[in-house]
C-alpha cells in the first residue's frame, strides 16, 4: 500500500555519487544551466527508482476535484506526524516516529533550548558566555512553545521574539564570487548584522525598537471593510552613536518552528524543478531559490530558513541565532562576543565563556543536541480534512492561485541515517523560494540573491493552531497581519492576481478559504 511504501524506509543500498566540488569551485551558481551543481551536501541520500519518481509525482499532483480529501492529507508530517493536543504545547512534542533513543536526544536538545544563559564569569560553566549584548536569553524566549514571536504590545512591552536586522550595501568584491547575482551587503560598522536591545550590566544595549501604525482600509467585494496595519519602525535610543548614513533595517519576527528537520530533507532538484525566474510559462509567478554560501560546508547551497531563505540548513540557523540573539559562540560561528564589531571595544573585550572545557560557549554536542530538537518537532495532524467546507475553501486557495507558491505536497530523500525525515509524503504548502511580494511588504534590504521585494514562502502547516499556541492571530515576517485574511490582503507583486481573487471572492467563498487554512 502507498503509506507503507513511504513510510518505511528501505534497506540501504549503494549509490553511485558524483562529486561536484571542483565544478563548484569554478564557476557561479545563480543560472539554470548551473543549479544542478547544488547538492544537498547536509544529507546521506540514496536515489530514486524511476518507478519511485512516477509514484512521487502521482501523489503530489494538483487534484482534479475536491470532493474528498486527498490519500494522507490528515498526516502532513506523513509518519512523523503527532497527535493534536488542546493546549499550548501543541508544537512541543516530538515528531511520532522517533526511536526511545532519539526521544532522549530530543528531550536533552529541548532542555538546552529552554536553558537561561548567564553572564561570564561565573561558576555555571556550562551556562555562562551570554552577550553582552543580546536579545534574548534562550532560543525558548523568542520562540515561545516553539511558535510564532510577536510584535510589541505597546510602548511598555519589550520586544524580545522580535529584532531588526541591519546591513550596508557592499562593494560585489564583497560577495562570494561562487554565486552570480549575490547582492552583496556589510554589517552595520558599528551595529553589526542585527540590533540587540538587551545588555549585560555595564554595556549600553544598542537601541529600543519603536513600531507605530497607520491605518490601511481594504474593500472587499460583497461591502466587507477590513483595516490593516501599516507600520512604521525606528531604532530609538541609540547606544553606540548614530547608524551607518546607508543602513538598511528589516524587522523580523520569530518563526514557528514545527516540522524544519523535514523541510531540509526535501531534494533541492525537486525544489529547484518550481523555480521559473524567467516566468517561461507566462503563469506571472517566477520563483526563485536564495543560494546562499555555506558556512558549515564551504560552498553554495539553496537557502531554506529564515523569512529570506538566508541559511541552508537547521544547524546553520541554529548557530547563527545562538551567536546574532543571545551571543553564544558556537564552532560555526566562534565568536566569543557574538555581534559585537571593533566599535563596541568593550563588548569585544568583556569576560566570555570560552576557553574551557567546552571549547566555544556551547560546543559541537551541544549544538549537535539543539539541531535535532528543532529538526524533530513535530507536526500536528490536520483537523476537519473531510468538512465540506473545508474542501470548498482547499478549491478556493487552489483556483485563486495561492497553491501556484504554497505548493502543498512533497516527497522527502531516502535517508539511512536519518529514518525519521526519510521518504515521507508530506503537505507544508510551501515552495522554499523566493517571490517579488510587491512594495507593501519591501524591507529594501537585501540577502544574499534575494532582493529587498523579495520573501521566501513560509510554510503553511499548523498556521490554523497560532492562536492556541501563541495566544496571538500575527502573522507575516513582522506580525502586521492580525488575520489570516489580513495576510492575504498584504500580498503583492506575484502574488498580486491571487491577493485581488480573494477581494473578489463572494463571501462565502473567502470565508470558506479562511476556513481550509485554519485547518492546516
Amino acid at each position: 500500500m502507498w503509506n507503507l511504501t513511504f513510510l518505511e524506509p528501505r534497506t540501504p543500498c549503494v549509490a553511485l555519487v558524483f562529486s561536484l566540488a571542483a565544478l563548484t569551485a569554478t564557476m557561479a551558481i545563480a543560472d539554470e544551466a548551473n543549479w544542478p551543481a547544488l547538492q544537498d551536501h547536509h544529507l546521506n541520500t540514496q536515489p530514486r527508482t524511476a518507478a519511485e519518481q512516477a509514484r512521487i509525482k502521482s501523489a503530489t499532483a494538483t487534484p482534479k476535484e475536491y470532493g474528498a480529501p486527498q490519500p494522507f492529507e490528515a498526516l502532513p508530517a506523513g509518519a512523523a506526524t503527532v497527535r493534536l493536543r488542546a493546549d499550548a504545547d501543541a508544537f512541543s512534542q516530538p515528531s511520532a516516529n522517533l526511536s526511545f533513543e532519539q526521544e532522549l536526544d530530543f528531550k536533552v536538545g529541548n532542555g538546552l533550548f529552554k536553558k537561561i544563559w548567564v553572564s561570564s564569569p561565573s561558576s555555571t560553566l556550562a551556562s555562562d558566555g551570554l552577550g553582552p549584548l543580546y536579545n534574548a536569553r534562550s532560543c525558548q524566549r523568542c520562540h515561545i512553545k516553539d511558535g510564532r514571536g510577536h510584535t510589541p504590545n505597546g510602548p511598555e512591552d519589550s520586544a524580545e521574539s522580535m529584532f531588526l536586522r541591519i546591513s550596508i550595501p557592499g562593494a560585489p568584491t564583497d560577495g562570494p564570487s561562487e554565486i552570480a547575482d549575490y547582492i552583496a551587503t556589510l554589517p552595520d560598522p558599528t551595529y553589526g548584522g542585527q540590533l540587540q536591545d538587551f545588555a549585560l550590566p555595564g554595556h549600553p544595549a544598542e537601541y529600543r525598537l519603536d513600531v507605530t501604525y497607520a491605518d490601511l482600509t481594504v474593500q472587499l467585494s460583497g461591502g466587507e471593510v477590513v483595516t490593516l496595519r501599516q507600520p512604521t519602525y525606528r531604532a530609538a535610543d541609540l547606544g553606540y552613536g548614530p547608524l551607518h548614513p546607508d543602513a538598511m533595517l528589516s524587522p523580523r519576527v520569530a518563526p514557528q518552528m514545527i516540522g524544519l528537520g523535514l523541510l531540509e530533507a526535501i531534494p533541492v532538484q525537486d525544489l529547484l524543478a518550481k523555480a521559473d525566474p524567467d516566468d517561461k510559462d507566462g503563469d506571472g509567478i517566477s520563483g526563485r531559490p536564495n543560494i546562499v554560501w555555506s558556512t558549515e560546508f564551504d560552498t553554495p547551497m539553496m537557502g531554506r530558513f529564515g523569512h529570506k531563505a538566508g541559511m541552508p540548513t537547521v544547524m546553520e540557523q541554529s548557530a547563527g541565532a545562538f551567536a546574532g540573539d543571545i551571543g553564544i559562540s558556537s564552532p560555526l560561528f566562534s565568536a566569543a562576543y557574538g555581534d559585537c564589531t571593533t566599535a563596541q571595544a568593550n563588548c569585544t573585550s568583556a569576560p566570555h565563556g570560552d576557553g574551557d572545557a567546552r571549547g566555544f560557549e556551547i560546543d559541537q554536542t551541544g549544538l549537535d543536541r539543539v539541531t535535532f530538537y528543532s529538526r524533530n518537532l513535530g507536526v500536528p495532524a490536520r483537523r476537519d480534512v473531510d468538512n465540506p467546507e473545508v474542501l470548498r475553501g482547499k478549491e478556493v486557495f487552489h483556483t485563486s492561485g495561492c497553491a501556484a507558491c504554497h505548493t502543498p505536497a512533497h516527497v522527502t530523500h531516502r535517508m539511512p541515517d536519518r529514518v525519521e525525515h526519510s521518504f515521507q509524503l508530506i503537505w507544508p504548502y510551501t515552495d522554499l523560494l523566493l517571490h517579488d511580494m510587491g512594495e507593501g511588504l519591501a524591507d529594501n534590504r537585501p540577502e544574499a540573491r534575494a532582493t529587498g521585494r523579495e520573501w521566501r514562502t513560509p510554510p503553511l502547516w499548523g498556521i490554523g493552531l497560532t492562536a492556541q499556541v501563541s495566544d496571538h492571530t500575527q502573522f507575516l515576517h513582522d506580525g502586521r497581519a492580525q488575520s489570516l485574511l489580513e495576510a492575504v490582503l498584504w500580498h503583492g507583486g506575484e502574488a498580486q492576481a491571487a491577493r485581488d481573487a480573494v477581494v473578489s471572492l463572494a463571501k462565502p467563498d473567502r470565508d470558506a478559504l479562511i476556513q481550509f487554512l485554519e485547518s492546516l
